[in-house]
């Protein structure tokens, strides 16, 4: 209990912290200067929001079905909530160490689904439920080449285990119990003959163990806007057709839970993908000779020092891509729904079926 406490915490603070980055970014790539009146520098603009929606008046609307209505905020948020569970923090770090952590993450997110479709269908608007069909068809759609993106990574790693794929892929490998034999080649080839497994760093990484799944990566991440409803993906909250989508009619503390459900969702696919991708808690340093790099930044396992830099090598790589999906937002216009489904289903997913099969290849015959 205490452990979904701090989690919830750590999660309402690290929202704060997002939307008032968001504000700052989008301040500067318009020239603005965006919150300046609240705290130095409007750092406590977030923070008088959201005591400003916990003051407001909570209105259900008279048509509403009132069920469905109260349940979807909840259900939306305990689905990307449960999400963070098979997170490893740090190579002794995780709070339910499951052996399918990736098959339940897939399951598990795919529950808000069904938190937007009561939240549209539960307000009784027509707004909310075009808004909520539109994001319900365009998350199940762009699931289709991020689960593939997952499953070229799982197919590499021979592991759901996510805490065993972050082993993988840094000079602790032989530490986790059925990788004391294992050999971390150079791009993945065995035929190179570049033992890298005591280099570690960036070398050890997914990306660099088998090169095409940057493109996975460059895949899964842009599939991951479009789960999480961030432009150039926002069709189902267009405010030009829309006024605000499926959530509409929240206000309130409803509303304040939709939104943080929202930004939740956009740290845990970031998550997700510096687990998968980019070397998880695993420092992006390598060694170098007598120079130990990747040594003095990895910390041992169970000790203060491999809890420290574990959790900082993380926390950082999330931030850089919760960063780049900021970027995004205020950079590219939104695009029209056949233009959406398109990318989806014209490009992304047969790239990402060739690329799975690249996988079972590259497997099999180069590692």
């Amino acid at each position: 209990m205490l452990a979904l406490i701090l989690c919830i915490v750590f999660l309402l603070l690290l929202v704060i912290v997002t939307a008032y980055a968001e504000r700052k970014v989008a301040a500067f790539i318009q020239d603005r200067v965006g919150p300046t009146e609240t705290g130095p520098h409007g750092i406590l603009q977030s923070v008088m929001d959201v005591v400003k929606l916990l003051q407001k008046e909570d209105i259900i609307p008279s048509a509403a079905d009132k069920r469905l209505f109260a349940l979807a905020p909840i259900v939306m948020f305990a689905a990307v909530l449960a999400g963070f569970a098979v997170i490893p923090i740090t190579p002794s770090a995780i709070a339910s160490g499951a052996y399918l952590g990736v098959f339940y993450l897939l399951a598990i997110i795919s529950l808000d689904v069904i938190g937007l479709l009561m939240a549209g269908w539960g307000s009784n608007n027509k707004y909310a439920v075009l808004g909520a069909m539109r994001s319900v068809g365009q998350i199940v759609s762009y699931e289709i080449p991020a689960g593939l993106a997952v499953l070229s990574v799982v197919m590499i790693c021979q592991s759901l285990d996510l805490q065993e794929i972050s082993f993988q892929q840094g000079i602790l490998m032989n530490q986790f119990a059925g990788l004391e034999q294992e050999v971390n080649y150079l791009f993945g080839l065995k035929a190179l003959n570049l033992d890298v497994t005591n280099v570690g760093g960036i070398t050890t990484w997914n990306i660099v163990r088998m090169p095409f799944l940057f493109i996975a990566f460059i895949i899964y991440f842009i599939s991951s806007l479009a789960e999480c409803n961030r432009a150039p993906f926002d069709i189902p909250e267009a405010e030009s057709e829309l006024v605000a989508g499926f959530h509409v009619e929240y206000s309130g503390f409803r509303f304040a839970a939709l939104f943080l459900a929202e930004y939740s969702m956009m740290v845990l696919v970031s998550l997700v993908a510096v687990v998968l991708f980019l070397g998880s808690w695993n420092t992006p340093l390598p060694n170098i000779g007598s120079v130990q790099l990747a040594s003095w930044t990895t910390g041992t396992p169970g000790a203060l020092t491999g809890h420290l830099w574990g959790a900082f090598w993380l926390l950082s790589k999330t931030v850089l891509l919760l960063y780049t999906q900021i970027w995004i937002r205020w950079t590219y216009p939104r695009l029209r729904v056949d233009q959406l489904m398109h990318l989806c289903w014209k490009v992304f997913t047969p790239i990402m079926l060739a690329l799975v099969l690249l996988a079972g290849l590259w497997r099999l015959w180069m590692i």
